[in-house]
Formats: C-alpha cells, sequence, structure tokens
C-alpha cells in the first residue's frame, strides 16, 4: 500500500519574503508547489488503477468470472443469476414429456384378497355368496432387506483305492473361511464412490438398513479392489477418448492430505476419464496419456499447457467468454463487451437453428459474423487505448506490463479468433466447454461432502471408479449393476458405438 504524499502549502512568511527576495525566488515558489500537485495527481492516478483493481476483483463472482460458485461466499450475486435468456415456454413439464406416474403392474409379486363379509346396506351375512368381481389397488414398497449368510461346504473323502485324501473345489470367489460377498461390496462401493457418502456413515447406513454393521476397512478395501477390477475399462475409455473427433479438458484443484492437488478430466458425451496428479500442467496431462495421442478438436478453458499439443485443433469455451463479458460490461461500462456477447449468442442460435445434414454454417453467414466479429474487437481497443497506470513498484512479468481485464481479453479474442469461432465452421465442436465441467462438479462434490482425501492413492482410485460410473451412466448402464458386474469378474467396457 502506497504512504500518503504529505501536501506543503507555502505559508505566509514564505510568500512575503518570496516576494521581497524578487522574481526568481516567486518562480522558485511557484515551481515547487507545481511539482507538489503533480506529484500528487500521479499518485493519485496509482491509488486510483489499485482501487479499481480492488472493486473488481470484488465484483467478480461465479456468474461474471471463471471461479467456481464455492467462492462466492455471503453477500454476493445470487447463484442462480443465468447467462441464458428467459424463454418463452411454460414451467413444468413440457409437450411429449415422459410423466413420473406410477402404474400398475400386471403381474404383482403377491395377491392380498380382502372379503367383504355382511352387505354395506342392511347387514346381511355375504358368506358363501359368489365373487362378481374385483377392485384392485397396488401398494409398492420394499421388502425387509437382511444380511443373508451362506455356508460353502466342500466334500472331504478318502480314496478306497489309494487312499488319497481329496477335497470338493470352493467357487473362485470365495477364498476365505468367513468373507462377504459381492452385494456386500456393490452396496458399500455405490454409498461412497456414486452417492459420495463418507466411510463412517456407510457403515451406519448398513447398520440401520440390515442390522449389521461392516467395518471401515470393509468399505475401504471394497473401493480398492473394485479400482482394480475395472483396469480394462479404464483402459478402453482412454483409447477412445483418443480416438474421439472432439474431447472436453478441464482440471481443478483438489485436496489431498491437507495439500492442494489437481483432478484433471478428459471426456465426451458418452465418456469420461479422470487423473488426480500433484501438478496442473503439462506433467499432468502427459502421465494421463490422452491428449498426445489425441488427433481432434479438444476445447478447454485457455489454459496454457493445453495449447502445448500442437498436433491437434483447439476450440475454446465461450460460456467462460460470457462471463468475462458480462464482468467488463457492469463493472468496466463498455458497450463492445455486450455487443459481443450478443455476437456470440446470435452466433450459436445461427448455428442450432441449421438443419441437418450440415456440418458448417453458410460461407456468407460466417464471412458475416466473423466480419462483426472483427469490428467490436477493433471497438474494443479503441475503447480502452488509455493505458491504465501500474501500480508503485511493481514489476514487469516477462517484459510487459500488466494489462486491465478488458484489454487481456481483447487480446485473446484477437488472437485466438479461430478458436473462439470453431463452433461454427465445425458443429461437433460445441459452443463451450459444459460437458467437462459438469463431469468435473460431481468429483467436487465429493470434496464438499468429504474434507477431501486423506491418501493420494485413495484419491486416484476414486477418480478412477468415478470416471467408470460416469461412463456408464452415459452409455445408459445402471451404475449400480455396473459396480455388481464388476465384482462379478465381467466390468462393463465402453461400446465405440456410443460416441
Amino acid at each position: 500500500m502506497m504512504r500518503p504524499m504529505n501536501f506543503c502549502m507555502p505559508t505566509d512568511d514564505a510568500i512575503h519574503t518570496a516576494f521581497a527576495q524578487g522574481e526568481t525566488a516567486i518562480m522558485e515558489l511557484f515551481h515547487n508547489v507545481a511539482d507538489q500537485m503533480t506529484a500528487l495527481a500521479q499518485q493519485l492516478a496509482k491509488q486510483d488503477a489499485v482501487l479499481q483493481a480492488l472493486q473488481a476483483r470484488l465484483a467478480k463472482s461465479s456468474c461474471n468470472s471463471s471461479k467456481p460458485p464455492s467462492s462466492d461466499g455471503y453477500g454476493k450475486v445470487k447463484r442462480t443469476e443465468s447467462l441464458r435468456k428467459t424463454g418463452d415456454r411454460p414451467n413444468g413439464g413440457q409437450p411429449g414429456h415422459d410423466g413420473q406416474t406410477l402404474l400398475a403392474v400386471e403381474h404383482p409379486e403377491r395377491t392380498l384378497t380382502h372379503a367383504v363379509p355382511s352387505c354395506a346396506h342392511c347387514q346381511a351375512s355375504l358368506q358363501g355368496i359368489e365373487v362378481v368381481g374385483y377392485e384392485e389397488r397396488q401398494v409398492f414398497d420394499l421388502p425387509a432387506i437382511r444380511i443373508a449368510v451362506t455356508a460353502h461346504r466342500a466334500e472331504i473323502k478318502v480314496c478306497p483305492s489309494c487312499g488319497h485324501l481329496s477335497k470338493g473345489p470352493f467357487p473362485d470367489a470365495v477364498t476365505h473361511a468367513v468373507q462377504y460377498g459381492s452385494t456386500v461390496q456393490t452396496w458399500a462401493s455405490y454409498f461412497t464412490n456414486h452417492h459420495h457418502i463418507p466411510v463412517e456413515r456407510t457403515t451406519e447406513i448398513f447398520a440401520d438398513l440390515v442390522q449389521h454393521r461392516v467395518s471401515e476397512a470393509t468399505v475401504l478395501k471394497a473401493s480398492e479392489a473394485l479400482s482394480a477390477l475395472i483396469e480394462p475399462s479404464t483402459a478402453a475409455v482412454k483409447a477412445l477418448l483418443r480416438d474421439s473427433a472432439v474431447l472436453h479438458v478441464d482440471e481443478s484443484g483438489l485436496r489431498v492430505k491437507g495439500q492442494l492437488h489437481w483432478l484433471h478430466v478428459a471426456s465426451t458425451a458418452a465418456l469420461t476419464h479422470y487423473e488426480v496428479h500433484t501438478k496442473r500442467g503439462h506433467e499432468a496431462m502427459e502421465d494421463a496419456g490422452i491428449l498426445g495421442a489425441f488427433r481432434g478438436t479438444a476445447v478447454h478453458d485457455h489454459w496454457k499447457p493445453y495449447f502445448t499439443y500442437d498436433k491437434c485443433a483447439h476450440a475454446l469455451c465461450n460460456a467462460h467468454h460470457l462471463r468475462e463479458l458480462r464482468f467488463i460490461d457492469t463493472q468496466y461500462q463498455q458497450a463492445w463487451a455486450n455487443d459481443m456477447a450478443e455476437l456470440l449468442l446470435e452466433s450459436k442460435a445461427a448455428v442450432a437453428a441449421t438443419p441437418e445434414p450440415a456440418m458448417r454454417l453458410a460461407l456468407s453467414d460466417l464471412t458475416a459474423f466473423e466480419k462483426r466479429y472483427d469490428a467490436v474487437v477493433q471497438a474494443g481497443f479503441e475503447a480502452n487505448s488509455t493505458p491504465v497506470p501500474t501500480t508503485e513498484g511493481e514489476e514487469k512479468k516477462r517484459g510487459r506490463s500488466k494489462q486491465p481485464p478488458p484489454v487481456n481479453l481483447l487480446i485473446r479474442l484477437r488472437d485466438f479468433k479461430g478458436q473462439v469461432l470453431a463452433f461454427m465452421a465445425d458443429f461437433r465442436v460445441p459452443f463451450d466447454n459444459n460437458q467437462g465441467e459438469r463431469d468435473i462438479r460431481m468429483v467436487k462434490v465429493k470434496q464438499k461432502v468429504s474434507g477431501g482425501f486423506r491418501t493420494f492413492e485413495g484419491a486416484q482410485r476414486f477418480g478412477r471408479i468415478r470416471g467408470y460410473l460416469s461412463t456408464a451412466r452415459k452409455q445408459a448402464k445402471n451404475v449400480f449393476e455396473a459396480i455388481r458386474d464388476a465384482f462379478e469378474g465381467t466390468p462393463f467396457i465402453p461400446s465405440s458405438d456410443m460416441q
């Protein structure tokens, strides 16, 4: 923080003395006052720049920047604020929407018949009277759940011919004198990895529902076993991601052993892979083993290490741009930001309105949008032609002075125009990276519920299992069944037809 400058006005005695000494003394006194005023103006300009930067920082939220909603805190803009414009459709289910009405089944598991003993009118006995019809009502409910113990006995026999002692084979899954079966392991893994329930609370669920408390070690071992069993599925997902036409990539911080680690995601609408790493940048991406062999279009939020992969094309997330443009429009009152936001939304609507089988906008439309785009960017630079003073003592990074947020965004929009507008030139490329952000959100929920991971290995296992479950859900596979199948030796393998 800069210290306030002391401004010294000349005293009456100093003024009288200067007049008595003549013109030279008066001019010297005047220049002294002018120098002080110039220095004070410069200091005020610097402080104004600092104040503007602080105000801009305070004004940022998850609605107008890339900050996560968890950082908004109290008193920030409502999280429900959306970049979407109000539609004309009414609230609730839309025409053609499949409802969730409970429907009667043709063959219930059991039927209870309730007899009518007497006439409701005259109270005459109806015992032995023929039934002329039934009114049926059905109740859907769960049966009581209990732990069932199955004893496996292997016969032991002595051969009468040679005296050799022979024993019958146990099933492959029965390896210990006392153990839990695949269903218990499935439940434990389903609760902790799909619904993010902490280990201790998972043991409580077992105690409450089946009157049998499993140990925390059992729950942890179930996840450890599942992580190993799904390795074939993980390998298949990574191979399919490398061959996909479009790939969503994103990263977010993850607390492991009380320290910051990074969760990386590579995904499509049908596939998900997570990688937990100590690093955020290129080293982590290399260890994931996907981007290095990828030759399609990678969609991301402009994190610079992604651009080190030059064998693939790149597309930038315009949801990020819209949030940044909103921030500049509201915080800096620069009209070009709103113009650019409207242009991006109009071009998105034009893509959505283009009938199949077209794979890109018509050349005339594409050229018109690009021309408007260039004009808006130019207008933005003209609105920011006066440089913002840097703070006192601020170091220059890589030979450049620090630029204000509007200029930083304008430079990105200018230099990466093709990546910003990629969705218009190839309809396979989405407008935003919402797919990647959705895929990373659920793992962040786990951290919010449990507070982080105790071990790096545990975080890696969770990421691997979440990728397996996310992929199963995307490919219309029942998640519980996918876990059970893995424990029974047949893990779900994703289909290339679902990409």
